[in-house]
């Protein structure tokens, strides 16, 4: 996909959706490895509150800033820091552990955020808060979202 071409949100949904029905129907044990990985990394012998290992606590604060790059709120107003997946990991499991795929935003975003897909996301966000659509649209997972539209 060119970022270049006017492309309708009808059809990112429909390339994002037809690369992630093709892709999930072929994953590898690789995959599933990594998707497992991702749990030690993330949480095993992390807190049981929180969630979070002391590995991925460093990499939180060495890959954040003071406020969430969504809502621009500092992070200790909003619920602290939260890892997310930019294209879920249950819809998009062969990035589970892609650090492409991780940014840091608060705990309250990540709730409204949810499962949905990237392009629902961005849409999401131009409806309900036009205000942060830019600071969405900006770290939009570029590299990953071709990634997956390429046949592997």
């Amino acid at each position: 996909m060119n970022d270049n071409q006017e492309t309708t949100l009808e059809e990112l949904f429909t390339l994002a959706d037809k690369a992630g029905k093709r892709r999930y129907h072929k994953l590898t044990n690789d995959d599933f490895k990594d998707y497992r990985k991702y749990d030690n990394w993330r949480y095993i012998n992390g807190d049981g509150e929180c969630g979070t290992t002391e590995e991925s606590k460093i990499w939180v604060n060495e890959n954040s800033e003071w406020n969430c790059p969504v809502c621009c709120k500092q992070f200790s107003s909003r619920g602290g820091r939260s890892i997310d997946h930019k294209l879920p990991r249950a819809q998009y499991p062969w990035v589970s552990l892609d650090f492409k795929n991780f940014w840091v935003i608060c705990l309250y975003c990540n709730r409204e955020k949810g499962e949905r897909h990237w392009y629902e996301y961005e849409h999401y966000i131009l409806i309900n808060h036009p205000e942060f659509y830019d600071d969405v649209a900006f770290a939009r997972p570029r590299q990953l979202l071709k990634k997956s539209t390429e046949s592997k």
